[in-house]
């Protein structure tokens, strides 16, 4: 502890260092974790008891697999249904704000019924040339935005629903949807209902609001797992940074070392040392991080959602990271010699 106060400007600069690195960690988590927030959020805002869509889609909503609107009407009269509502949900789809254009998913919905948003601010939607719109596209109530030649009013804004990676939902009256992308035709991509159907029209299958998410997820599952793996990199980075600055203050104390160990220290006590230094560092490192990671969020433009257990697990894989950065430095310690003590 002397020699870390005696060095502190050397292992500030490794608090810091390695703090940044785990704050990306933490943001890295949190990455990951927004996937599955966004999509939580957003496919339980249409507040369904169970989706119906066609066994072509993989049991994914945003699959475009299209199914006759009748076929909702006729979800709705089956047993265990008290309410059927058709959806259409369209990805990758073009909205133009002035000259800017921004990539959204549609989702067609019956005014007033499931699926249609509670705003934040403004109004529900009421006409066909409305649109409510994800606050992350920054436009305003009152302000008009075009999907291919259609304009359309913006009359309400949502927080919190994107989808498919971080793609702002628009919400629309669903003829318009059908009008805008499928041709006029009357086709949807899901039933939802309150209640759950004891039977379906032929090729169209039951899901959970659990096994639509979990099937949505698999799209971004290797975005995720690259994620994952980044933030494995930032926590070897960090015992790197904290290993170098143990490796050079070893060297510079081989004298003390054997000192020490002339005066009776044993190398696990030697070793003991380094390793309390080790994790003193991680665990600035991580507390700093921690402080920092509240400022960073803003790095993403995807939703960013760090999850309690990531900062109460920090700790733990600090200390961890002191541990094996403290290795580094095992044969200055051991290998000291007591005769350097006295000049030998």
């Amino acid at each position: 502890m002397a020699d870390l106060a005696y060095r502190y400007r050397q292992f500030l600069i490794a608090v810091v260092g390695a703090g940044v690195v785990m704050a990306m960690a933490l943001l890295l988590t949190g990455l990951a974790h927004g996937f599955t927030t966004e999509t939580s959020q957003t496919v339980g805002g249409v507040g369904a008891d169970r989706w119906v869509l066609t066994v072509n889609s993989g049991g994914r909503p945003a699959a475009v697999g299209v199914f006759p609107q009748s076929d909702v009407a006729r979800v709705g009269r089956a047993q265990g249904v008290t309410l059927s509502d058709p959806l259409a949900i369209l990805p990758g789809e073009v909205l133009k704000v002035g000259s800017t254009n921004d990539t959204v998913v549609v989702m067609g919905v019956r005014i007033g019924g499931l699926g249609d948003p509670r705003v934040t601010t403004g109004r529900t939607l009421s006409g066909s040339d409305q649109v409510v719109v994800n606050s992350t596209l920054g436009v305003p109530v009152g302000g008009v935005v075009r999907m291919g030649n259609t304009p359309f009013h913006v009359v309400g804004q949502v927080t919190g629903r994107t989808f498919l990676g971080g793609s702002a939902v628009v919400y629309m009256p669903i003829r318009s949807a059908q009008i805008l992308t499928l041709g006029g035709r009357p086709l949807v991509t899901a039933a939802v209902t309150k209640g759950v159907p004891a039977s379906v029209p032929a090729g169209l299958e039951v899901l959970t609001n659990q096994q639509v998410e979990t099937n949505t997820l698999e799209v971004l599952g290797p975005g995720i797992s690259s994620i994952n793996n980044s933030k494995i990199l930032m926590w070897l980075i960090a015992a790197i940074i904290i290993a170098a600055l143990l490796y050079v203050s070893a060297l510079q104390r081989v004298r003390d070392f054997a000192v020490l160990k002339a005066l009776g220290s044993s190398s696990s006590v030697l070793l003991g040392s380094l390793a309390l230094q080790a994790v003193v560092v991680a665990l600035g490192a991580a507390v700093f991080g921690i402080v920092i990671s509240n400022f960073m969020g803003g790095v993403f433009q995807q939703t960013v959602d760090v999850p309690k257990s990531a900062y109460y697990s920090l700790p733990v894989i600090a200390v961890v990271v002191g541990l094996l950065s403290s290795l580094v430095a095992l044969r200055q310690a051991t290998g000291a010699d007591p005769a350097a003590a006295f000049g030998g």
